[in-house]
């Protein structure tokens, strides 16, 4: 008996910055990857989020997000994961709300509630030590 199921393929995109090249080439690459998968029938793009790391540029799975949607035309793109404790919730609802309004039926939305980085680039992030979750312990250095 014939299987006619068909698998559903995603990506997960680190927007990787490759030994001797520039942030600029990665995005392009990105870009590029996110048009291949939509042509090949994959179902989702999605960024992850990473913040102070020389090795990767996705710092903001909803803008990227917009960008992908923009120069795709049928698959799904988000975050795989906007990182709640760094951004006001309520801020990430409206940014995904725009972009649902902008590409209906092709944004997805995952989060997590990991700071993405260390923890002086989270408390940077957060603006604060009690926000920071689990706590964090700070030495004098």
């Amino acid at each position: 008996m014939a299987n006619n199921h068909q698998v559903k393929l995603s990506i997960l995109d680190f927007v990787h910055i490759f030994k001797d090249s520039k942030p600029t080439e990665s995005l392009m690459n990105s870009t590029e990857m996110a048009q291949l998968a939509d042509k090949l029938g994959y179902t989702r793009y999605w960024f992850t989020e990473h913040h102070n790391t020389t090795s990767q540029i996705s710092t903001s799975p909803d803008l990227l997000s917009m960008h992908a949607a923009a120069h795709t035309k049928n698959i799904r793109v988000g975050s795989g994961g906007i990182m709640l404790p760094n951004h006001s919730p309520f801020k990430v609802v409206e940014n995904f709300t725009l972009l649902e309004a902008l590409h209906p039926g092709r944004i997805d939305l995952g989060i997590g509630r990991a700071s993405g980085t260390d923890g002086w680039t989270a408390w940077a992030l957060q603006r604060s030590r009690e926000k920071l979750l689990p706590p964090m312990i700070f030495q004098n250095s």
